[in-house]
């Protein structure tokens, strides 16, 4: 089948080309318009949660009344009781356009307490944007934002935060962290392939097949906006996914397409070999990788749905183009895919038996014991931290303290009122006795941190009251108290929804910990069954898992080591701080299918030596001498390209880029090379058993090349 698709690319070449180019154009047009499509509103929380349900029942009872925009003053000569702090500031508020700002609460205007700091030289001013949606406010934002920031006057600053200057100050970095990683990374990139295939045409391949996976995954973004809401957030895992998994294929496909010409006779039968050997095992591959990132779209919250659509829409385009768009490529270069040399090549044709490679497997089979033992000691002992892990949400402290948004978050954490502008939010709806409400009120007071309830909204028997307490309101202390706020009985015949920030990461913590085992069950089934059927054999599936699972501890431990224990902070420039808990399940998919791509393309060469020799040893260690320096030239180069990625004044891409870096680091330089070997060494000939029923499921359904694949592992069932 394989084979025969090779062939069929070889005759349409041309026309393939012809349809890629105008696919690339129609995509660059139209599909690149996604960012103003895309959402940074709340997209953490689940939609059904209680504290979606208490926010939007408010806001149809009450009205909005959230803090779009956040104006802090602060004047070193005068505090909030001179009469000149208040003409200053409310004159500079009423410039502001009628239409643009629906309702502004200032200290003056409400005498509520809390809106002045601890030493009265500061304030703030609450503004309600005009816009029916996220995209709106944002919009009614930047045009008056020049004037918010301006100041009154008279010695009196102005900073502004909120929520919307946050959204709008994070869509701007994440935009510009694409567009620097990809201005710089892309001629680095292509330097190193330059290097690594020694020919300027050869390594401009895998880079043009990783461009049309970005612009082919932008459009499928684009199209899903049409019908659901997308994060912003989507864009950084398809440019990362685009360049990695582009380069990966590509490498892949080049290399095999490079050896198949020297063996075989004519162009077309190299690339009807290339795609029979290594398309085969890039579907494989692509499979896998898209299946552990669907798996994200269990999840209800739209950020790891998001995550989830970019992903598996990214692998899909990048594995039509390697086994489509770059075969037709090579046959129309044909040996001109050497053109432009530069030097001798690094991935030239190694030798089957010798070499570097070859020689460490065996250095390593001759004691996997002592390997495996030591390796899996230090993986685990690197993700011990992860078990002391501490969760906490997305908000202006993922931003660079240089960020004015987060200096006013910073502010009025420290100068005002413990969590003046985030307490808990409780609506009680169908109130018939002030006794009963009073009472229920005492209750909430009563709750070890709670500093005081207040009435802040009445009508038609519906009361919505804001719970004020001590603790920071993301951490365990603050959580406690909201599910201590939600044990609590309501009033005679009333009902209670509880809301807020907190509420919020308390809903999000259930949400994700009712779902991860079913995204866990989905990605080991998957894996299971398409290593299976690529390899026959039940043993290698369960094998990676385990590995896999190895290698995830140890980067989740790093995480932790690094982001909330705060090593390395300094040279990364973030503040440490607790861990947003949509980072290691966004990282267990991304990884997993990582490091599953790497595995599939090492065993895929382990399997055809195994077949032909019988010698599983021999099979080992040829299979690493085939692909160890591809894997590690494969890691080298994501690297670089996370890496980039990771530089972002976000704090959460920084954590997604580091802990990409890390399990690349363990899985290509440790996993595939020493542990693999020494698992595989011990278990001998049962790496390749599988029971005699599902040997026959694999002769009939396995996916392999009918030509010269079909002979069977050398062990039989029992």
């Amino acid at each position: 089948m394989f084979e025969a698709w090779g062939r069929g690319l070889y005759r349409a070449r041309r026309l393939t080309l012809v349809l890629a180019a105008a696919f690339a154009v129609a995509a660059g047009v139209w599909g690149t318009g996604v960012f103003s499509k895309l959402t940074s509103g709340n997209t953490f929380t689940p939609p059904s949660s209680e504290s979606n349900r208490e926010s939007a029942l408010a806001t149809s009872v009450f009205g909005r009344d959230e803090a779009d925009v956040v104006v802090l003053y602060h004047s070193a000569a005068m505090t909030v009781a001179d009469p000149a702090y208040r003409r200053a500031v409310t004159a500079e508020l009423g410039t502001l356009p009628a239409a643009d700002v629906l309702h502004t609460t200032t200290y003056w205007s409400s005498g509520q307490a809390s809106l002045a700091s601890t030493d009265r030289h500061s304030t703030y001013a609450v503004l309600q944007l005009a816009g029916a949606d996220d995209a709106a406010r944002q919009d009614t934002y930047k045009a008056i934002k020049n004037d918010l920031a301006s100041g009154p006057g008279d010695g009196i600053t102005a900073k502004v935060g909120g929520t919307v200057p946050t959204e709008v100050a994070i869509d701007s970095a994440v935009t510009g962290s694409i567009a620097r990683a990809e201005g710089i990374s892309l001629p680095v990139l292509l330097i190193l392939l330059v290097l690594i295939f020694g020919s300027v045409v050869a390594a401009a391949l895998p880079v043009a097949i990783g461009g049309l996976a970005i612009l082919g995954s932008f459009t499928v973004l684009r199209l899903l906006t049409l019908t659901t809401t997308v994060a912003i957030y989507s864009v950084n895992i398809t440019t990362i996914m685009g360049l990695g998994l582009g380069i990966d294929y590509g490498l892949f496909m080049v290399t095999r397409f490079r050896e198949e010409l020297r063996r075989q006779p004519t162009v077309e039968a190299a690339v009807a070999r290339t795609v029979a050997t290594a398309g085969r095992t890039i579907l494989v591959s692509g499979v896998t990788v898209a299946l552990a990132l669907t798996s994200l779209m269990l999840f209800p919250e739209v950020f790891l749905r998001s995550m989830g659509y970019g992903g598996v829409a990214t692998v899909a385009v990048v594995v039509i183009a390697a086994v489509t768009v770059l075969p037709a490529l090579l046959a129309v270069l044909g040996h001109r895919v050497n053109a432009l040399r530069v030097r001798k090549s690094v991935g030239a044709v190694p030798k089957e038996d010798g070499g570097a490679w070859y020689r460490l497997a065996h250095s390593v089979m001759r004691r996997p014991v002592v390997f495996a033992s030591v390796i899996v000691v230090v993986l685990l002992a690197l993700g011990a931290p992860f078990l002391k892990i501490s969760w906490g949400g997305t908000d202006s402290t993922v931003l660079p303290a240089s960020s004015t948004v987060r200096q006013v978050s910073d502010t009025l954490a420290s100068e005002f009122p413990a969590n003046s502008t985030t307490p808990a939010e409780a609506v009680v709806s169908n109130v018939t006795s002030g006794d009963a409400l009073t009472g229920y009120v005492s209750k909430i007071d009563a709750i070890p941190g709670v500093t005081g309830t207040q009435v802040t909204g009445e009508r038609d028997g519906t009361v919505r009251l804001d719970v004020g307490f001590r603790p920071q309101y993301f951490s365990p202390q603050a959580r406690q108290i909201v599910t201590g706020i939600r044990a609590l009985a309501p009033p005679p015949h009333a009902t209670v929804l509880v809301g807020g920030a907190t509420a919020g990461l308390v809903d999000e913590l259930g949400s994700l910990g009712s779902t991860l085992p079913w995204m866990a069950l989905l990605t080991a089934v998957a894996t299971f069954v398409l290593l299976f059927l690529a390899f026959g054999s039940v043993v290698l599936p369960l094998k990676a898992i385990v590995m896999n699972i190895l290698s995830l501890s140890a980067t989740f431990g790093v995480i932790v080591w690094v982001f909330q224990w705060g090593h390395l902070s300094g040279l990364l420039q973030f503040t440490p701080g607790s861990i947003d808990p949509t980072m290691p399940i966004l990282l267990l998919a991304i990884v997993f299918g990582l490091s599953m791509d790497y595995e599939v393309f090492l065993l895929s060469r382990i399997r055809e030596r195994y077949d032909e020799t019988g010698d599983n040893p021999v099979a080992v260690a040829s299979g690493l001498q085939r692909t160890g320096g591809l894997i590690t030239s494969l890691a080298l180069l994501l690297i670089i390209v996370v890496g980039l990625f990771s530089a972002s004044s976000i704090t959460f891409l920084k954590l997604l880029g580091v802990g990409m870096i890390v399990a690349l680091i363990v899985d290509a330089a440790v996993v595939r090379v020493l542990l693999v070997p020494a698992t595989m060494r011990l278990l001998g000939r049962a790496n390749w058993w599988a029971p005699r029923p599902l040997r026959r499921l694999y002769a009939r359904y396995g996916i392999r090349e009918a030509a010269g694949a079909e002979s069977q592992p050398y062990v039989r069932a029992t």
